[in-house]
């Protein structure tokens, strides 16, 4: 027989912190929910919120602002919702203006809002980033953003910048800020270290959560309704993943 229906719709808007840290969040979605939940995500590593973008060169999603989530959303009948928005760093080392940025974020905003959603908002872990090392930034931009160049001083004044205008658009629209705790973080500043993932997470969705949580699970790597692999289009039909409990998750 099938499961009740979800009781909480959660659009979910990121990048690599959301897929690495996804069995973590769905349980976490699942128990401020009380049961099953629709999530419509638009996330993965290297994600943009307004450009296309490539993650190792071979595998390309469309930037988040734009991609196919936001028309599913509209044909979508009213749910109770909840926008969690993260990872709003990719686009400052792409070299995009914080206020090109913020406007692709106030997008998503606005037709959240429009819906009725409860906004979450995830500051950049500013805390972290200034302590981090120069030689070590340098290392790490090699690593996670190949082919950039943007200064340790510039990234430190965009991300700066970045939060402030995080928080008017918060405040504005009556969003959850979160800031993150410097000591989530280890070697890499910008991805919580595995065993705090869950709290990161709790800190975000479940702050006063003490019960037992229900079980996560991973999704497919190549799981968005529209992308390209070695420049070839690829589709596939969404939700990508459904789960015992009448869970299901759709990704754009």
């Amino acid at each position: 027989m099938p499961g009740p229906p979800p009781g909480l719709r959660a659009v979910v808007l990121g990048a690599s912190n959301v897929a690495l840290g996804f069995p973590e969040l769905l349980a976490r979605l699942r128990a401020r929910a009380g049961g099953p939940v629709e999530i419509l995500g638009a996330f993965g590593h290297g994600r943009s919120f307004g450009n296309p973008s490539r993650f190792l060169f071979v595998r390309e999603l469309p930037g988040i602002a734009g991609c196919g989530l936001w028309a599913d959303l509209d044909r979508r009948p009213p749910l109770p919702t909840l926008g969690l928005v993260t990872d709003v760093g990719n686009d400052l080392m792409y070299g995009s203006p914080v206020s090109r940025v913020a406007g692709w974020i106030e997008a998503c905003l606005d037709r959240l809002a429009a819906r009725g959603a409860d906004l979450v908002v995830c500051l950049l872990p500013i805390a972290r980033l200034e302590a981090l090392p120069a030689r070590r930034y340098h290392f790490l931009r090699s690593i996670l953003f190949p082919g950039r160049r943007v200064s340790l001083s510039a990234m430190l004044d965009r991300a700066r910048e970045m939060n402030e205008r995080l928080r008017e658009l918060g405040r504005e629209r009556r969003a959850l800020l979160i800031e993150p705790r410097a000591s989530w973080y280890g070697l890499d500043p910008i991805h919580p270290r595995a065993r705090h993932r869950g709290a990161a997470w709790s800190h975000a969705l479940l702050p006063d959560w003490t019960g037992p949580l229900p079980r996560g699970d991973r999704l497919p790597w190549l799981g968005a309704a529209e992308l390209r692999l070695l420049g070839v289009p690829l589709r596939r039909p969404q939700p990508v993943r459904r789960f015992e409990d009448g869970t299901t998750v759709a990704l754009y």
